[in-house]
This record gives C-alpha cells, structure tokens and sequence, in this order.
C-alpha cells in the first residue's frame, strides 16, 4: 500500500465527541497504524466534537491539527505527532489559586515562571490568567506568604484551566523566600500596604481585642487620633476621606465603644489592603486613603470553628461546607457583656435604675459555585452600639401611689449586604457584577412620664419625647472587567451606580401639648454614577505602569457635579532588587463628614455637597524607591505632597442638636495641604515577622473664617511617628509580640491670656493649634501558648497595654488652683492596662 493510502484508511467513531488520546487508540485498534509521539508535550486529554461518527485518518489528524496547532509527519505506518513551534499563537493557564485545607481563595498569590521575572498574581477573588507562546513548557511557582510554594509543571497545548492549591506551613518547614513573592521593587502600586492577619492577630492589642484599624494606625503615614481610638488620618486626611470597604460596600462609621475599638472582628477577615495614594482608576469617591477588606468564604471541606473569651467580649466563627467543593459558608459573631454581668448587682441596689451599654457584631457569607468559570457570594455585616439609662420612681399624689419613668439611650450601627456573580468569559476575560446595600443610622432618644397635680387638684400624667436622628443608605449597583490580552498587559474597565439617602439630622418633639413637631433637615436623595478605565502593561523588562482615567457624576437636588480623574502609577527597574517609583492621582469626594471631635462619635453626621457646599477634591503625587535586601526583607521610601480644596468644619460654636433648617449654615469651607516622607522596613515570613515605619510630615488647613484666614496645623498634624512592630515564634506552642510607638505631641488650641470683661473673666486664645500636646510613647507586650487538644486546638493570650506606665495626655483641662490661680492639668487615659484571653479552634 502507497504511504499516504495508510491516512486513507476509515475509521469509525463510538461517540461524536472524542480526546486526542481515544483517537490515537481508536486509530491503532482499527487500523495497523502506529504512533510516536511525546506524550508532556501534547493535548492528549482535549476533545474535539465531529458532526460524523465515519471519517478517514487524516481527516481526524487534520481536525486536530488545526484545534490544538499539533502537526504529525508519516513514516510508512509509523506516524511522528508533535507540537507545530509558532510563537505568534498564544495560549492562556488560567483559574484559581486556593487554600489547599479549606478551599479558601488567596488573594495576591504570585505566579511566576521559573527561571524568569515574568508571571502574574491573583485578583480579589484568587482569578489569575498568563499567557504563553503555544507548546511552552512550563514550570511555574505559585507562592504566597504563609504557604509552601508549589510547583506547576506542564505543556502549554491549548488554554488550560487550573485550580492551584497551596498547603498552609508550620513552623519547622522551610519558608518561603522573598524572591519566590513578587517583591516590593517588582509592584506597579506604591503607597500600598497588605498586613497578613495573622500577624496582626499575634500583635498586642488593648483589652485583649485584636483589632485591623490599630494595626494599621502603626503604618507609616497613618495617624491615630487620641490616645486608645481606632480612627485613621492618612497622609493629612480625616476618617470621613477613608473608604473603607466591606466586602466591596462602604462602612461608613468603623467604630465601637465611642471609637476604642473597631467594628471588624478579624476571625471573620482573610484579607487587608491599605491603600494610600496612587490610588488605581478603580477606585473612587474618597481623598486620602482606600482600605479593602475581604471577609472569609468558608472552609470548603470540613466544619471549623474559633473563638473567644476576653476580658470585654467574647466571640465564635463557624463555618463549613453546604455541598463540599462547590457551597461552603461562614458565621462570625462578637459581643461585649459587661451590661449582662452587671445588670443582677445592679438590680439588686435598685428598683429600677439601671444604665448599661454593649456592642455587637454579626457577619455572614454564603458562596456557591454553578461551574467553573462561575461563583456567586452572599455576604452580610450588621453592627450595633447601644447605650441606654432608666429610671423608675413612685409618688404619692392625692393618697394614690404613681410610678414616674424616665428612658434615655443611643444606638448607632451599620448594615452591608452583597450580592455577587464573578463570571469567566474566556481566559482573558473575567467579570463580577454586584448588588450591594450600605446603610448607617444614629438614633437619641429621650423619654419621660411624670405624674402631678392639673389645676382642678387632679393627678395627671405629663408625656414628653425627644428624638434625634440622622443617617445614610446606599443601594449599588456595579459591574467590573478584567481582560488580560497577553501576559504584559491587563486592562480593566467598570461602572456603577449608586442611589443615597442621606438623613443629616432631624429633632422630633412629642408632648402632651404638641403632639408631633420635627425641627432640622430633611432627607436629601443623590445619585452617583462612576466609570473607570485603567491598564497596567509593561515595557521591556524594566518599566511597568498603569495608566487609568476615573469619571465621576453626582446629582443632588437639581445640581450636577462631574469631576474627571486621571491617575498614573509606574515603577523602573534600576536592578533585580530595586526600583524607581512614581504616582499621580486626582481624587474627588461628594460626601462630608460634620464632626465636633477628633473621637468619632456616633453624632459625627454624613451630609451631600449640595448646590451651596462643593465637592471635595484632592491631588497627590509621590516619588520613592522600593529596595530588596538579602531576599528577606524589603525596604522602601516615599516622599508625597497632597493638597485639598472644599474640605468643611464646623463653624465656631455650631453642633449637631442645634435645631436649625439647614446643616450649611453651621459649616465653613475651606482648604489643606499635607506633605511629608514615610520609610518603611518589613518582614513578612520565617519565625519573626514586623516592621519599623517612620514618617516625617506637616499637614495645615486653612478657612477663612477660622484664625483669621490664616493657614493652621491640622488637629492630628504630627511631625514625628515611629512604630516598631514585632512578633517571634519560638516554636509551634509559644509566640511573643512587641510594639513601640514614638509620635510627636498633637496640634490643641489653648488660651494664652484672660481679661476681665464687665467683672467676667474672658479666655483670649492664641492661633489656632499653637500648642504642642506632650510627645506620645509606650510599648506593648503580649505572650501566646498555644496547645494541641484532642477536639482541635486553645491558647491563652496574656498582653500588657503600656508596660511603662506612661501617662499620654487624652486631652488638657484648665482648672482653678486653690489660690484662685489657673493651671493645665494633662488628663491620661490607659497608663498600664494588663489583659487575659482565651482562644480556640475546633
């Protein structure tokens, strides 16, 4: 038979759609054909579907030829099959990068081509995509920090989808290097900081309550506000400029217990982002800082659970798979119970007095995977602060025994919930579409029933209520794309839509006379719109930049504002271990934040710009330099200079409970400006882990109305910060934690002189801020046993908050001495506060 007679031979097929490896086999049981082929290099597990079932030899080779880019030559009856060498066809591996224990994705996992600088890392929800010439060979290194790195070997045939899972290490394994991360100098996006949780769940916290907003209060560039507070002031910013996502949807008070703690219980985080400057095109609507934060999906394979039992909460997370491998959910609650342990004493002494206040967290996530290339989450978070006073009495009135009530209480609390759909298209091409609810309420109330005497001599009961509210609801919805068209570049595009409602604040007035009068504002509706374009890409080997431009629209009570926002990142290789790095970013902010202190109270009300108030606006830019030393730390420097327009504060002597029609009358509009260097040495694997952050800064404001126009230090304008931060694992049972902090003293306004004005002393004040509060300093320690148990494993946490006993001023009084003189007196708040917990996981 002539050579190519043998390709003409019929085949016939069991079934339509067929592997590469069952067409070599049907070939070879049917005809007296034999094949050679290399069996890593080939696409022997992809399918093709044929129309037939009866077809010749080459018809079936040629299908596959021209699938998979596979060849075959013919030697009589031997027939060589290979890979056709065509580096202009690509080929993608894509997927997800998992927790190999819990099925859990890992988000900023890195992908990097062995042998190579070349390789990707893992989005929000653990996607990655590269691209390669079709035929690589491949050998690729997935690491993350906290895992054993794990090596992919494999042909890049055609697209291929992978499901990369990483084992968790323990302490006596090798650790993962630097070099095997994509390292500081190696990232586009400066200004940034992720904070492994872990380590900050080893940190010292006060009263034992770890905490994610303190831990990054210890970041450089990051202020802290008074002493204890979980506030952020990033680069000169206020709190109300921090986005602070959930799960995507913003938070808009971070605070429990009057700002001490914050509202995110970190058993139910896996992952924090801080973003402060060179802000991404993605990101819109506030000036200073963007802090990102993913709640836990749920172990996929096996039901876990952790806990808590501290000196002022306690708290329990569990979780565990729906449908193992496909449905897994997770259940997180915190909740202080001092009221609870109290209220028995208290009762005890008292008839019916009793004041008692408590918090709680709630946060749930359910996810599900269809296929795939899908997945849908669920995820909610409802927090609450309450405060509430009672009292009860009888009196005796026309020999007739009454009980006067009187009740009086806050609460304040947030609500999130979101829906959402991350989508594969192709391997370059992934989505997630969101629906998202944001809300924040504040709620006063006072109330009374008294009994007395009407003019006729009777008893009567005399009713009086006293309400304050004021609050903000948002509904989303948004739809973001990720399209990689080759391993050098990424582009992403997105839009949402976004409905307030905001509730500046409002007085409700009840009483036996009126029956329902309401004094303050009313609600006000917006609409804001955004669009955001970016892409990052590469130019040879040594620059990598994005480029982005943010459009963002806001409708407000008949008043458009646009506001069109270009960003640019970049960074220059100078050598493998450090880089060059640069930033630009315009930011613009249409909501406000009107607050009488630095502490974060509840009160603080959120309000639109309106048709009076502008938006606020900002720009920044920074420089600095990203340095890799020994392959075990990493080092960088940033300069940043960053000015303000439109920022508000309250008018002198204006407050919240002021029944006034509008909230604009009580504000001035001003500007501001901060500036300043931030060095930073991390090290984020191996038995000890921490930093050592130090930042030299200025930050002004400037009304015209306030210090008469003249520009002044912000409140929290702080020339010097320096925090050290270390945690060291002896071994697997035993952990320490250390932290030192050095800042300057905070800018306070005090009263230089007095006179007497008509037999009145009056107070005369200097410029505003002039005073330097005394320099602020401590150090803080913790110990971590820990012990394996039959049922899973418990530790005992013992921590001290200021071990040296030092007395940081909380604020300066002004008193009368004895002698009719006038004296400061410095107040301190926590001079040495010891604490116990006990933790465990099952």
């Amino acid at each position: 038979m002539a050579q190519s007679n043998y390709l003409d031979q019929t085949i016939q097929l069991n079934k339509n759609e067929i592997s590469f490896q069952e067409l070599i086999n049907t070939v070879e049981n049917q005809t007296d054909l034999r094949f050679s082929f290399n069996p890593n290099a080939l696409p022997l597990n992809s399918k093709l579907t044929f129309k037939e079932n009866e077809m010749s030899v080459k018809q079936a080779l040629n299908a596959f030829n021209k699938a998979f880019g596979t060849n075959y030559q013919q030697k009589d009856k031997i027939i060589l099959l290979k890979i056709v060498s065509n580096n202009d066809k690509q080929v993608s591996v894509y997927g997800y990068i998992r927790d190999a224990a819990s099925g859990e994705n890992l988000i900023s996992a890195t992908l990097l081509e062995k042998g190579t600088t070349k390789g990707t890392t893992s989005n929000s929800y653990g996607y990655f995509s590269y691209e390669v010439p079709v035929g690589t060979s491949l050998v690729l290194l997935c690491s993350y920090v906290g895992y054993q790195p794990s090596l992919i070997t494999l042909t890049a045939t055609t697209d291929t989808l992978l499901t990369i899972s990483l084992t968790p290490q323990v302490m006596d394994e090798v650790v993962v290097v630097a070099s095997e991360l994509e390292a500081v100098q190696e990232r586009v996006q400066m200004s940034s900081a992720d904070v492994p949780i872990e380590l900050i769940k080893s940190m010292p916290a006060l009263l034992g309550e770890t905490d994610i907003l303190k831990a990054l209060q210890l970041l450089p560039g990051v202020q802290s506000g008074t002493e204890g507070t979980s506030g952020m002031y990033v680069r000169g910013g206020s709190p109300d400029q921090n986005l602070i996502l959930l799960d995507g949807v913003p938070v808009y008070n971070a605070s429990h217990l009057f700002g001490f703690f914050s509202v995110f219980n970190d058993d139910a985080i896996n992952h924090v982002e801080l973003l402060k400057g060179g802000f991404p095109a993605r990101y819109g609507g506030r000036l200073s800082s963007v802090l990102n934060i993913s709640m836990k999906e749920g172990h996929q394979k096996e039901f876990h659970g952790e806990g808590s039992i501290g000196l002022i909460s306690s708290k329990l997370s569990l979780e565990g798979p729906l449908m193992k491998g496909k449905s897994s959910y997770i259940v997180s609650a915190r909740r202080t119970y001092a009221d609870v342990v109290a209220r028995p004493f208290v009762n005890k002494k008292s008839k019916g007095d009793f004041t008692g206040y408590y918090f709680y967290d709630l946060n749930a996530k359910v996810n599900y995977r269809p296929s795939d290339k899908d997945r849908i989450y669920l995820s909610a978070y409802t927090g609450n602060d309450k405060y509430y006073n009672s009292s009860r009495y009888d009196i005796k009135l026309n020999d007739e025994e009454y009980e006067n009530q009187s009740d009086f209480g806050f609460h304040w609390g947030n609500i999130t919930a979101a829906l959402r759909w991350n989508h594969i298209f192709s391997p370059k091409l992934f989505s997630n579409a969101s629906i998202t609810y944001g809300s924040y309420n504040f709620n006063l109330k006072s109330e009374s029933k008294e009994f007395g005497i009407d003019e006729n001599g009777n008893a009567e009961a005399n009713f009086s209520l006293t309400q304050y509210v004021s609050g903000i609801d948002d509904l989303t919805a948004k739809i973001d794309f990720e399209y990689q068209p080759n391993s050098v570049h990424l582009i992403r595009a997105g839009t949402n839509l976004i409905q307030h409602r905001f509730s500046p604040g409002a007085t409700s007035l009840r009483s036996k006379l009126e029956i329902d009068t309401v004094l303050g504002s009313k609600f006000i509706d917006a609409i804001e719109t955004q669009f955001y374009v970016e892409d990052e890409f590469s130019v040879g080997n040594r620059l990598k930049s994005n480029l982005g431009i943010h459009y963002s629209n806001f409708i407000v009570e008949g008043k458009t504002y646009a506001s069109v926002q270009p960003r640019f990142s970049s960074r220059y290789l100078i050598s493998s271990k450090f880089s060059l790095k640069a930033s630009y970013a315009t930011m613009a902010q249409f909501i406000h934040l009107l607050t009488n202190s630095g502490v974060g109270l509840p009160t603080d009300l959120w309000v639109p710009a309106t048709p009076n108030i502008k938006p606020q606006t900002s720009w920044q830019v920074a420089l600095g330099g990203a340095y890799e030393l020994n392959n075990d730390f990493e080092f960088s420097v940033e300069a940043y200079y960053k000015e303000m327009e439109n920022v508000i504060e309250y008018k002198e002597g204006a407050n919240f409970l002021e029944p006034v029609k509008d909230w604009e009358t009580k504000v001035e509009v001003g500007k501001g400006d901060s500036y300043g260097t931030e060095l930073f040495l991390q090290k984020k694997q191996g038995r000890l882990n921490g930093w050592i952050g130090y930042t030299l800064a200025w930050s002004n404001r400037e009304f015209e109305n306030i210090n008469n126009g003249n520009p002044y230090p912000f409140r929290y304008d702080v020339r010097h910060d320096l925090s050290i931060v270390g945690t060291y694992a002896l071994n697997d049972h035993f952990e320490l934690g250390s932290v030192f902090i050095y800042r300057t003293g905070t800018a306070v306004t005090l009263p230089i002189a007095s006179y007497l004005n008509d037999g009145v002393e009056v107070d005369y004040y200097g410029g505003r801020n002039d005073y330097r509060m005394p320099a602020y300093h401590r150090i803080d320690l913790s110990a971590t046993w820990k012990k394996t148990k039959k049922w899973g494993e418990r530790a005992w946490v013992v921590s001290v908050y200021n071990l040296y006993f030092r007395r940081n001023p909380f604020f300066i009084n002004l008193t009368t001495t004895p002698d009719n003189g006038r004296q400061f007196t410095q107040i301190a708040l926590f001079t040495f506060v010891p604490s116990v917990s006990y933790q465990f996981k099952f």
